[in-house]
């Protein structure tokens, strides 16, 4: 090799060497948040230069190896969407001070009597939710949109100058469609130039008629370039568009700062075949909400005095029979619920729990969470699908779930909501330590409905009462893999006895509900743990796949009433497990005893020293 050439090899080598250098070496920083003093124009490197909101630490520009240090004592509604870290220098959400864990909560406090109203009949409404415009920010009408089709949709747009075409004397666009593609994205129709606020809301008026009826699949404030990062999502839902001329608003709410917006109609899938969409553009408005935190998500659970009683949920007004009942509408944003009296002259604390995940972590990794606590969420505590290397440690999650999953065909509403999920594709998580508690369906679960892999997931010393399940798990289709999964040391208590049980259409109260897994599982350990009582049984196997995927080691199993195990729709009894158990191939010894917990009555699920749990090898449960 010539010595120039050398040279230069060895320079840019030293270069790239260099640079790792400057990135192993790059100093992670700690961010401190207090809501009570803080502000998001500090730079959050000290206490005494805090942050404040929690949407900015989830806008924030944070780097590899950094903390972000919740003071405790402290409450913060919202949601905290993290940001990922790098092998070795996780992003940790944690806690700094004196006093209760922060506490991140998913609901809108309604509590003072000024925020509810006489709806008639024995019922209570909270105030309807009011957007005053405040500045025009742009005359779309004005402004060129254009249509962009893929994915076979085929659509021709003319903009219409004649007046005697329009009421208004206005000009407007129509659109031919003659195929809408499969997709929503297939077909949109967009105009840009426009900017956004986070925080704010925006009107965007327009009128519309089309010849076959039709609603828009969305309409979104975004980003004008790649990434297609949605600005601003609807906050209500949108109107059908009818054979004749009509007014239409579509309201945001900003989740950034930006200069380059555009709003997009998504048509495709949507605008049928054959119709022609006419299409009045009107202006986008910047406006106010009398609400501080709208109702703009499905209300899933009413939580009264911290626990003490919680709202019933029904799907009409009709509906609204019994003290408690309630029902969301959500094409006005309010609740509805049955009342002898205001409910907040009944109530010292009313809290609406709304159907966002309180922590939503999708496509994350390397990712800890320590000692926070979640509160008060109709969907799931912390959700999110495609995520590796996230821990949860010392975390104590309660009150969740109960939000509006869908509608099946048949016209039956379905609620969900998990403690903590791991949706398609989790790998390398840990959840250690924490408590969880009255959760609507399962605490902890990891599970998945398309092709893919989880796996190296373990769930150690937890403790978890009053859930639907304690523990679910399946994954699907047949080609998606699982193995290495581990559950273990946690004790599990009265399954089916929360908060939601009652509510539900599919009443089904187990420590370890293991449903239909057509997917590869190998290494699936349930060892050393403690499972009592349960309404329907501790454990639910769907069936044979089931007995070469699982391996049970020292668990101890207490049901003082009613069946251990459901095997496909076979109850198994406690006398019957050791020899069942043997005739299935479930390996594994099985240990039916007391465990012995110190006062159970109070929620104190630490092990008398003569408890035979104790007496294992090793221990089962989650130690004191």
């Amino acid at each position: 090799m010539p010595d120039r050439l050398f040279r230069m090899c060895f320079a840019v080598l030293m270069g790239i060497a260099g640079t790792f250098a400057v990135a192993a070496t790059e100093e992670a920083r700690t961010y401190y948040v207090d809501a009570a003093r803080g502000n998001d124009a500090h730079d959050g490197l000290t206490p005494e230069t805090a942050w404040q909101s929690l949407m900015h630490v989830s806008r924030a520009a944070l780097g590899r190896g950094d903390r972000v240090l919740f003071r405790r004592g402290e409450a913060w509604r919202g949601q905290l969407v993290p940001q990922s870290g790098a092998e070795g220098r996780p992003i940790t959400y944690g806690a700094y001070g004196e006093g209760e864990k922060p506490l991140l909560l998913g609901s809108v406090c309604m509590s003072r009597p000024e925020d509810w109203q006489p709806a008639g009949d024995g019922a209570w409404a909270t105030a309807p939710v009011r957007f005053e415009p405040k500045e025009t920010l742009a005359d779309l009408s004005h402004n060129g949109w254009s249509l962009h089709r893929e994915g076979g949709a085929a659509c021709t747009i003319t903009r219409v100058r004649a007046e005697s075409e329009d009421p208004n004397g206005a000009a407007h666009y129509r659109l031919a469609c003659e195929a809408p593609g499969k997709r929503q994205n297939h077909l949109q129709l967009s105009a840009g130039g426009l900017s956004v606020r986070e925080g704010e809301y925006y009107l965007f008026t327009y009128r519309a008629r089309c010849s076959l009826p039709f609603t828009p699949a969305a309409v979104v404030l975004m980003r004008s370039g790649p990434p297609w990062t949605a600005y601003a999502a609807p906050v209500t839902a949108l109107t059908q568009i009818g054979q004749d001329w009509a007014e239409h608003t579509a309201q945001f709410q900003a989740r950034h700062t930006a200069d380059d917006a555009r709003l997009t109609f998504f048509l495709g899938g949507s605008l049928p075949a054959g119709a022609v969409l006419e299409f009045q553009p009107g202006t986008l408005v910047r406006a106010e909400c009398n609400q501080p935190i709208p109702l703009s998500a499905d209300v899933g659970n009413i939580i009264f005095d911290h626990g003490a009683a919680v709202g019933v949920k029904k799907w009409s007004a009709d509906n609204l029979l019994d003290e408690g009942d309630y029902f969301y509408d959500g094409a006005r944003w309010n609740v509805m619920l049955r009342s002898k009296a205001n409910p907040a002259t009944l109530y010292r604390s009313i809290e609406l729990a709304l159907n966002r995940h309180i922590i939503s972590q999708g496509g994350r990794g390397h990712v800890t969470y320590e000692n926070l606590a979640l509160r008060y969420g109709a969907a799931h505590g912390i959700g999110g699908g495609n995520t590796h290397h996230i821990t949860v440690r010392g975390c104590d999650i309660s009150y969740i779930g109960g939000g509006h999953q869908l509608t099946r065909p048949d016209g039956r509403p379905v609620r969900f909501g998990n403690g903590i999920e791991f949706w398609d594709g989790a790998r390398n998580c840990l959840v250690e330590d924490c408590r969880l508690w009255e959760i609507y369906d399962a605490a902890l679960t990891n599970q998945g409905g398309s092709v893919n892999v989880q796996e190296n997931i373990t769930y150690r010393r937890n403790v978890i009462w009053n859930s639907e399940y304690s523990f679910e798990y399946w994954n699907r289709p047949e080609e998606s893999v699982t193995r290495n999964i581990v559950f273990e040391h946690n004790t599990c208590v009265d399954a089916g006895h929360g908060w939601g049980h009652g509510q539900r259409p599919d009443r089904n109260g187990r420590h370890l509900m293991f449903f239909n897994n057509p997917a590869a599982t190998e290494e699936f350990i349930v060892r050393h743990n403690i499972f009592s009582n349960a309404t329907h049984s501790l454990l639910r196997l769907h069936g044979r796949e089931w007995a070469d995927a699982m391996v049970f080691e020292s668990n101890i199993w207490h049901q003082p009433e009613g069946p251990i195990l459901l095997w496909g729709r076979e109850a198994v009894e406690p006398e019957e497990l050791a020899s069942f158990a043997e005739q299935q191939g479930l390996s594994g010894a099985w240990l039916l005893a007391e465990p012995g917990f110190l006062d159970p009555a109070r929620r104190d699920y630490r092990l008398m020293p003569d408890s035979p749990a104790r007496q294992s090898d090793p221990p089962a449960g989650a130690l004191p």
